[in-house]
C-alpha cells in the first residue's frame, strides 16, 4: 500500500540567525567568566603582575567561527605554565603554580566552562 505524502517545510531563519548570534555571545561571555574565575583563583605566577594581568587577556577575534582564546603574551609564560617543579612566589598569588589552567580543562574546575556557556546560551537566547 503506497500512499502519497507531501509535506513542506518553512526554516525560520531569523531565529536561527537569533540562536546563532546566542551562541557566539555565549561564548565570549563564557571565555571572560573563564578568565575572571582564574585570576581569582590566584594560580597564576605573580612577580610584578604582567602576567596575570595586561598580558592575559580574551582574543575572541574568531569568535564567529566557534573559537575564543585565553592569551598570555609574554616570552616567559610559555616556559613558566610547563614547569610546574619551579618554585613559585606565593607572595601574592597564594596558589601559584605551572599549568595554572590544567585544573578547568581536566581537574576540579573541568566542567567549569559546560556549565558557563549553557547559562550564558540560556540567557542570550532568551530561554
Amino acid at each position: 500500500m503506497a500512499r502519497d505524502v507531501d509535506s513542506t517545510v518553512k526554516f525560520n531563519t531569523s531565529v536561527i540567525n537569533q540562536l546563532n548570534t546566542a551562541a557566539i555571545r555565549a561564548l565570549e561571555l563564557t571565555a571572560e567568566a573563564l578568565h575572571t574565575e582564574i585570576v581569582q583563583a590566584q594560580v597564576v605566577p605573580r612577580d610584578t603582575g604582567t602576567l596575570q594581568n595586561e598580558a592575559f587577556f580574551i582574543d575572541a577575534s574568531r569568535s564567529g567561527q566557534s573559537e575564543v582564546a585565553l592569551v598570555h603574551s609574554t616570552p616567559y609564560a610559555r616556559r613558566l605554565y610547563f614547569h610546574p617543579e619551579y618554585h613559585f612566589n606565593h607572595d601574592k598569588n597564594p596558589y601559584a603554580k605551572g599549568k595554572w589552567f590544567e585544573d578547568w580543562i581536566s581537574g576540579k574546575n573541568k566542567d567549569f566552562a559546560e556549565k558557563a556557556f549553557a547559562e550564558f546560551y540560556k540567557r542570550e537566547a532568551g530561554v
